[in-house]
């Protein structure tokens, strides 16, 4: 069986204070007033560090923030073509592109549109590199510093077989004049003190190429909004390896750019216990794991349920699709919940919102913009059988 894991998200903030009953169901909600708290601070240490921040769009990429959004970083980092036109039309500043593989026929209007263009392999960027150059775009190198202190093996992309990037000690076959920049990503939803020691394991190998590059992206998984971020050994941290170095360094959170500043709103379709004295309290919502919120089941993990209680009645969550592994979770309920309750999923901004489904014609959650010191309410975005009928034909 799966381990559990055990994110760290689900900081509810002001979310107890929205009435759920004001809006579709099921529906995410983003707290504009969190997603600006979350801005500051990472404002705050660009300004401090001299670090460009850039968005993960593959985490959080809702076109609506794009301007505001934009107020407070230096850009977008990409995953592919969709998100750097997306990163193009919708928000401004730098744009970065990595891909583990890029295909021939999406490169030129890739590089055409980016700032940086960021190859995973020693094979793209010699079979690209011609195509490259043509273009404005600074080409990079992801490497991989085959060190990490995740333990979701799911997650951890420095693994001796990972997939992402050239093992850092191979530089040595890699032709440094092609490149203007060094990329490497070994964390996930962590402090501070796995960055620090992933760099340690690296520098001495690195500190002598960087001398002839002008950046260094330092990736995303930077917990930086999270109240116990150690975010002053940051500062120092980011300001030591810019002088050694001597480049520019890129930082790309896209987890902390809307750490808990969104939920997804549910709604209790049917709640019973079956005939046998062995069984669980269930209870089906609209809210469907492996449609809205798959990594839930991908992780797997246990989302946090606003207003839950340490002890009491005891409920298994269940989606309304036919797949027997649509759960959500077992939580506490103060009683047994009854059909039309509310109930809200937290931390449910990133790696939901872009990762939704029509499995099984469930339909999409609405989207909806809320001002927690305002209480203003706004749904941006609703879904239609249209929208199920057009994605496949």
């Amino acid at each position: 069986m799966d381990k559990i894991f055990q994110t760290m998200g689900g900081n509810p903030r002001n979310f107890n204070k929205l009435d759920l009953y004001k809006l579709p169901s099921p529906c995410f909600v983003i707290d504009q007033r969190a997603l600006i708290e979350n801005l500051k601070v990472l404002h705050h240490l660009k300004s401090k560090t001299n670090v460009k921040v850039l968005v993960a769009l593959k985490a959080f990429s809702t076109p609506y923030f794009g301007p505001l959004i934009s107020e407070y970083l230096d850009g977008c980092c990409s995953s592919g073509l969709y998100e750097t036109k997306l990163a193009k039309k919708y928000f401004k500043g730098e744009i970065s592109t990595f891909s583990p593989a890029f295909k021939k026929n999406d490169l030129k209007e890739i590089v055409n549109l980016s700032d940086h263009i960021i190859f995973n392999s020693s094979n793209q960027l010699n079979d690209f590199y011609d195509i490259a150059i043509k273009f404005n775009a600074e080409i990079g190198l992801r490497i991989n510093p085959l060190y990490s202190e995740i333990n979701n093996e799911k997650y951890n992309a420095a693994s001796i077989n990972s997939r992402l990037g050239i093992h850092f000690n191979d530089l040595d076959n890699i032709d440094i004049n092609k490149l203007n920049g060094i990329h490497f990503h070994t964390l996930c939803e962590q402090n501070f003190t796995p960055l620090k020691n992933t760099w340690n394991n690296i520098k001495n190998d690195i500190v002598p190429i960087c001398k002839k590059l002008n950046w260094l992206n330092l990736g995303g998984g930077h917990h930086i909004t999270r109240s116990d971020y150690e975010i002053d050994k940051l500062e120092t941290f980011l300001k030591m390896i810019a002088d050694e170095t001597s480049c520019q360094i890129y930082i790309e959170p896209g987890e902390a750019v809307v750490l808990d500043s969104g939920i997804l709103v549910g709604e209790i379709l049917d709640s019973f216990k079956a005939s046998n004295e062995l069984s669980s309290n269930i209870a089906i919502t609209d809210i469907s794991a492996v449609s809205h919120i798959p990594d839930v089941i991908e992780a797997p993990y246990r989302p946090a349920l606003l207003n839950e209680p340490d002890t009491g009645y005891k409920v298994i969550l269940g989606g309304p699709s036919c797949l027997a592994g649509d759960i959500i979770g077992e939580y506490n309920f103060n009683s047994p919940p009854k059909v039309g309750d509310r109930i809200a999923i937290l931390d449910q901004a990133h790696y939901t919102m872009v990762k939704t489904s029509f499995f099984n014609g469930v339909n999409l959650p609405s989207i909806a913009i809320w001002d927690s010191a305002t209480d203003d309410l706004e749904v941006i975005k609703s879904f239609t059988f249209k929208d199920f009928e057009n994605k496949l034909s």
